[in-house]
């Protein structure tokens, strides 16, 4: 089975319908399986003061004019929608929320994802879980507990899932990377593990790959100088490209595991060894 390829458009569109086009694009021409976006009733998630306090950003002074020029509503995810199946691409979003979880509800995404800061959120796990669609949980900021429970949900309410090993920090660090948490999540909760990275570069995802995981999640942008707070650990378009080439050079070159010589090393064999007695 070949990784699951997720290109995260997350908020990196900001607000804007074209740069998310540009964006799916760029995941299509570049072979990715699937985009991901990032869905947040900012009203349940922050608070009244947070959303109050100054902050400057290209819609205006405040953390809440921020937030909200960063959310995309109904018409532009059923824009989003059509655009994908006239395209030929699955997308899916994270929610943050019970009520963006919902709103979800409205599209028939084949995936949900379960964001790390909200994977200690069990009313909502639960919700994720009862609707039985395949989910991609990312594990960072947690304890092997944290993780636990989740499994747990998803477990009782029987409903697919894979763990996506990931470090939460934007850019993560090569060094924080600690990417043989790999296998030992895989072999604490017997299940399929993938890694969203959040890294600078692509050596740490080619690594993650050969380490057998069943899904690779990376944020992209259209260039990494872009307003946001993402776009510095994103992956750009000729990185991308290139990231999913690799991959999938990486897949075929890992093999079985089982040995055996091919039909072009005997003839060289024999040539090379004509002097022997073998």
């Amino acid at each position: 089975m070949s990784i699951f390829i997720v290109a995260e458009i997350g908020i990196n569109h900001n607000g804007d319908m074209s740069i998310c086009k540009s964006l799916i694009d760029v995941a299509i021409d570049s072979g990715c399986d699937a985009v991901k976006f990032q869905k947040r009733d900012i009203d349940k998630v922050y608070t009244q003061d947070f959303l109050d306090s100054p902050r400057e950003s290209p819609w205006g002074t405040t953390q809440r004019e921020q937030k909200l020029g960063l959310e995309f509503d109904i018409d532009e995810y059923k824009e989003i929608d059509r655009y994908c199946k006239a395209r030929n691409i699955e997308w899916f979003a994270s929610a943050w929320d019970l009520n963006s979880q919902i709103f979800l509800q409205q599209f028939d995404c084949k995936y949900n994802k379960v964001a790390s800061a909200m994977i200690v959120y069990e009313d909502l796990l639960r919700m994720i879980a009862q609707e039985g669609k395949h989910t991609f949980i990312s594990t960072g900021m947690t304890t092997f507990n944290d993780i636990q429970k989740a499994v747990d949900i998803f477990n009782e309410e029987g409903c697919s899932f894979e763990l996506m090993y990931t470090v939460s920090t934007y850019p993560m660090k090569d060094e924080n990377a600690n990417l043989k948490m790999i296998n030992t999540i895989r072999d604490k909760y017997q299940c399929d593990v993938g890694y969203s990275g959040h890294e600078v570069g692509l050596a740490i995802s080619y690594a993650a790959a050969a380490l057998g995981i069943s899904s690779l999640e990376r944020h992209i942008t259209l260039n990494r100088s872009m307003y946001g707070s993402d776009q510095s650990a994103s992956v750009e378009t000729s990185g991308l490209r290139q990231l999913v080439g690799a991959v999938r050079k990486i897949e075929k070159a890992m093999g079985d595991g089982i040995k055996k010589t091919t039909e072009a090393e005997k003839a060289i064999a024999k040539n090379l060894r004509q002097h022997l007695d073998w």
